[in-house]
């Protein structure tokens, strides 16, 4: 094939010191120097042996007959060798094993280098760029029209908020907090310094210490960058990229995908220990009751749930039982004095901030 068409023609070849002599049928003869020669197929068995020469106009000869490349060994090595089956196999094995290789990188990427980047990179993030990944998820997980908007109820609860980061370290965050009207029993803490308290949770504490035991856990969560890093880890490696370049609009963008996974995430036992034990400081050095942390999860274990999704809480923070264990022999070194929280507000109204003249309220989706 001479490159000028797509015909195939016949040729006769011939094997000389310095290059093929190629007579066409029709009489026309080509020489191919070695030097310009490339074989491109026919190093195994059974395979047409294909040479090629030239760039933009490319000819290229097929020959048939095995013996080609015995004779062309002779001057042309390269051109020439012949790998057989045992070569073949060989190169099975070579692709097979360099297909296993690139497996074992992946997952090596995935169980141990994409951790390892977003713990690296999490407490390193601008708190811009948090913010506006929890922003999006929040738009996403508790939007506006299914909030609670009570004042008095809202008042109370940053009220707490208040107290348990009054004795706290300065913290970069701005903490808000949204009610959700929704029967689950959960809590979630996002990016950013958002917490989203579920209505069934709110409902089923007694008092405000109750609840200030979940605000102090979910808080650490935020200031330990347990949400932001186990989003990044979760997340596409896109979101990682985002983050290390502090690409605002990706963060903005990843609200939907963010919020799914929020909602499902279930931390793990190092997170959730940790969470615990700075969540047990700070109630401490708020001077707020422990045992009101303790209460709410014993409460939890113990009542069986009469509506859906109503051990959510639970469910998303494994091994309750030692956790309680773990919190109760924690705070029983603490003799200090405690201080009434919100003592001038009536908990039940609180609590019940989702009902509007004794009737809960039902936000349309």
């Amino acid at each position: 094939m001479d490159g000028q068409s797509s015909a195939h023609q016949g040729a006769s070849i011939h094997v000389l010191p310095g290059g093929l002599q190629i007579s066409i049928e029709g009489g026309t003869k080509v020489w191919w120097p070695y030097g310009e020669v490339r074989r491109t197929q026919g190093g195994y068995e059974g395979e047409q042996v294909r040479l090629e020469k030239g760039g933009d106009v490319l000819e290229t000869l097929v020959v048939e007959d095995r013996a080609f490349l015995s004779a062309l060994y002779r001057f042309a090595p390269h051109l020439g060798q012949f790998h057989g089956n045992a070569g073949r196999k060989r190169h099975r094995q070579l692709t097979a094993l360099a297909a296993l290789g690139v497996v074992v990188i992946v997952g090596a990427l995935y169980l141990w280098g994409i951790p390892a980047m977003a713990a690296y990179v999490a407490p390193r993030l601008p708190i811009a760029w948090e913010e506006h990944l929890g922003e999006s998820v929040v738009e996403q997980l508790a939007p506006e029209a299914r909030r609670c908007s009570s004042p008095d109820g809202m008042k109370a609860i940053n009220a707490i908020i208040s107290v348990l980061t009054a004795s706290s370290p300065v913290s970069p965050y701005r903490f808000r907090v949204f009610v959700l009207n929704d029967p689950n029993v959960n809590a979630w803490a996002a990016p950013g310094g958002y917490i989203i308290v579920l209505r069934g949770l709110l409902e089923r504490t007694k008092t405000p210490e109750e609840l200030a035991g979940v605000l102090a856990h979910e808080l650490q969560h935020i200031l330990q960058h347990h949400a932001t890093r186990a989003l990044l880890e979760d997340a596409s490696t896109g979101l990682l990229l985002t983050a290390m370049t502090g690409d605002l609009s990706g963060a903005m963008a990843f609200g939907a995908e963010g919020a799914r996974k929020l909602a499902m995430l279930r931390y793990s036992r190092q997170y959730e220990e940790s969470a615990d034990a700075e969540g047990l400081k700070m109630l401490i050095a708020a001077r707020i009751d422990p045992a009101g942390m303790i209460s709410f999860y014993n409460v939890l274990m113990a009542t069986t749930p009469d509506t859906p999704g109503f051990l959510s809480y639970l469910s998303t923070h494994p091994n309750t039982a030692d956790r309680i264990d773990r919190i109760r022999s924690l705070s029983a070194s603490f003799a200090g004095k405690t201080v009434d929280l919100l003592p001038e507000v009536r908990w039940e109204r609180v609590k019940m901030m989702c009902r509007r003249n004794g009737v809960r309220l039902e936000f349309s989706e």
